[in-house]
């Protein structure tokens, strides 16, 4: 039987649809990144942003990512969703090879969430795309090929696309049915508040007994209770904390290193560069050579566009 094919020539967009972008809600494109396989051996290690909303989506690999003070598995199709201030670890590296993009959003103002939030705090974070993985990989694609090229009007283009992105993964975040948490347990609930110590006094000359002082426990008890919830010590998490945020200042700044090394806790910056060389898998100056050779290139082939103009 020959298969029937549709008639439709055209689809009409309905008469009441009206942007979610109007008003103070006006969302803007910060970066996009492709971090391919080969390249995550040097991961992103446990950060956070206070100023924008991050999304991620998982093309290839499969690994453990700690989000907030849970672990999750990660795997292709999945879609990440940071709102600002969220801290995670991209937990990766030369066994653990993950392919991903990822954009930076700012300036988001949804109705009845917070400042950069794209979901309520409470909907999750790793999402199953299903059908719709090819449509958003699509976008992120393009994104990240219009702005690496430096195509004429990329920003532009970008921005309008980014409004897409943001539909299509609120689409996704709709369909998935919000996973209910169980009543937090006491002990989650003293891990919780462990976590918010070491992330709002990390840059600071802190010890396990310092901990178990500020919090009035003991610092065994304190160290058990923080690795059954995250499964790192308080110690590994404050280092890697650390590095993280140490990560970000080598990125986004021109602060030398033995600044940065201070800034983020470090008495010495030789201590610094082994510690961040072990976790990252480069020493700090590379990794950010890396980020500002990349730069470079970018910048260096558009102005010769310019020129043959």
């Amino acid at each position: 039987m020959a298969q029937q094919h549709s008639l439709n020539v055209q689809c009409f967009v309905k008469k009441e649809f009206q942007s979610m972008f109007v008003g103070e809600n006006d969302p803007r494109l910060l970066y996009v990144s492709e971090i391919r396989p080969d390249a995550s051996a040097h991961p992103r290690v446990m950060h956070a942003h206070e100023d924008f909303v991050e999304i991620i989506l998982i093309c290839s690999g499969s690994s453990e990512y700690l989000i907030h003070d849970k672990k999750y598995y990660i795997q292709p199709g999945d879609l990440l969703v940071y709102n600002a201030g969220v801290v995670h670890d991209e937990i990766s590296g030369p066994d653990m090879e993950i392919g991903s993009y990822c954009v930076a959003i700012g300036g988001l103002h949804m109705p009845d969430l917070r400042a950069n939030a794209l979901l309520p705090d409470d909907a999750g974070y790793v999402f199953p795309t299903g059908q719709s993985f090819g449509d958003l990989r699509i976008l992120f694609e393009m994104m990240f090929r219009n702005l690496a090229s430096g195509e004429p009007r990329a920003e532009s283009f970008c921005h309008s696309l980014m409004h897409a992105l943001l539909v299509k993964v609120l689409t996704v975040t709709d369909g998935v049915d919000a996973i209910v948490e169980k009543p937090v347990e006491e002990p989650h609930v003293l891990g919780r508040r462990i976590k918010e110590y070491i992330d709002r006094h990390y840059m600071e000359p802190i010890t396990l007994q310092s901990m178990g002082e500020a919090l009035h426990i003991s610092p065994y008890y304190l160290s058990h209770v923080f690795k059954q919830m995250s499964g790192y010590s308080p110690v590994q998490y404050l280092l890697r904390r650390r590095i993280g945020e140490a990560q970000t200042l080598l990125i986004t700044t021109d602060l030398s290193i033995t600044r940065i090394a201070e800034m983020v806790g470090y008495d010495t910056q030789s201590y610094f560069n082994l510690q961040f060389t072990k976790n990252v898998g480069m020493p700090p100056n590379k990794y950010r050579q890396n980020y500002i050779v990349a730069q470079k290139e970018q910048t260096g082939s558009e102005n010769k566009r310019r020129k043959k103009k």
